[in-house]
């Protein structure tokens, strides 16, 4: 089988598109930032300085990749303003957030401000911004009312959540659902021009995640250094995936909202099959198969400790059906992906551009084997 050429994939709806990304210097907009400068678009990015030291936005050289590089903050509602009317991006997907659950306890304003103003002022710039065409609002699997149940979410159930971070992301959703119906409703995008969706992916693993409290960033430190992992919650379970995996749902939902403006609107979840939603202790026992050697323990928790989901799967029915969009890796393979390029980086200088997207590289091609519509001119087995 031939590699995939990537800027063939998506329909090469992004080949010189300009496109502005909030978040790019965070753990997933690093990613979504060098995926869319191979695929041929000019990226603007508009986010805080990275919040980890280090960090895949600097170790991937992701800033020499951008057409432009703002500092800057959400909550300011001017500057953002200023970098839609300077940059005129005609396709812009928001993932700045305040993305920690535990983070959110000590700093709820914070949470708030960021995740539920942000979201406003993002969507008050789009509104004064002729330029834009499709607007996608990353938000989180964890924005439903979570009844700890073996049901997994579908798009159409109540937004919720018990701590700041999750209530957080509940409220940005009906931000996006109430400015959808207000100013970018579907039945007269003939009248405003853009497409508004919103994106709900479950939890994410990949190289380079340096964030706290995230178990494969805790898994990386520990085996790094030969100490034993410490595990948190081991019998919690999650949807679990690549990186890449909500990125190219994320990539090829924006690519049909902007081939067909006025049906794709709405909130889509982006999340593993069935086998995918799997405890956090087979988490931490393939995380250490992969590195090849490691221990972990599990210690006593507090009876007051913070409360954290058990429980979370998502229903990813919409987007298969409607998208024909899937996953692509299994858990095993997306660990040994997150597990080698950590190993890479401890065994390197750290330089990990070409690492990087030589993975991104290796899904596309796994996606083109798998006959995925969006990989573009792959040859399928």
């Amino acid at each position: 089988m031939e590699d995939v050429v990537m800027s063939d994939c998506f329909d090469g709806i992004y080949r010189g598109k300009r496109v502005l990304l909030t978040g790019h210097t965070g753990f997933k907009g690093s990613w979504l930032a060098l995926w869319l400068a191979e695929l041929g678009a000019e990226v603007h990015g508009y986010a805080l300085a990275p919040a980890t030291q280090p960090s895949l936005f600097e170790v991937a050289g992701v800033e020499g990749l951008l057409a432009s590089h703002r500092i800057a903050d959400v909550r300011d509602h001017a500057t953002l303003r200023r970098c839609l009317q300077e940059e005129q991006p005609e396709i812009v997907f928001h993932l700045a957030a305040q993305p920690l659950v535990r983070l959110s306890y000590r700093e709820p304003r914070e949470t708030y401000e960021t995740n539920v103003m942000g979201a406003v002022n993002l969507l008050e710039a789009v509104r004064q911004c002729d330029s834009v065409r499709v607007c996608q609002m990353i938000t989180s699997d964890k924005c439903y009312e979570n009844h700890e149940w073996v049901y997994a979410y579908r798009e159409n159930d109540p937004m919720g959540g018990f701590d700041p971070y999750s209530n957080s992301k509940g409220c940005s959703e009906l931000v996006v659902s109430a400015f959808r119906q207000s100013f970018f409703h579907p039945d007269r995008i003939g009248e405003h021009g853009v497409s508004l969706a919103s994106a709900r992916a479950g939890n994410v693993i990949g190289g380079g995640d340096w964030a706290e409290d995230r178990i494969i960033p805790d898994c990386a430190r520990a085996l790094s250094k030969d100490e034993t992992i410490q595990v948190r919650s081991p019998h919690a379970i999650r949807p679990w995936q690549h990186v890449l995996e909500p990125l190219s749902g994320y990539l090829w939902l924006a690519a049909k909202q902007w081939q067909t403006p006025g049906e794709f609107e709405g909130g889509w979840n982006f999340g593993p099959t069935g086998a995918g939603n799997v405890d956090v202790r087979r988490i931490v026992e393939l995380a250490v198969e992969a590195w090849g050697e490691g221990q972990w323990h599990a210690p006593e928790m507090p009876h007051d400790r913070l409360h954290e989901a058990s429980f979370l799967k998502l229903d990813i029915t919409k987007a298969s059906s409607l998208l024909a969009w899937g996953p692509v890796c299994s858990v095993p393979q997306a660990v040994a992906d997150t597990i080698k390029w950590y190993k890479a980086f401890h065994d390197t200088d750290g330089a990990m551009s070409e690492f990087t997207l030589k993975q991104i590289q290796e899904y596309t091609d796994r996606a083109g084997k798998l006959g995925l519509a969006w990989a573009g001119n792959g040859e399928v087995l």
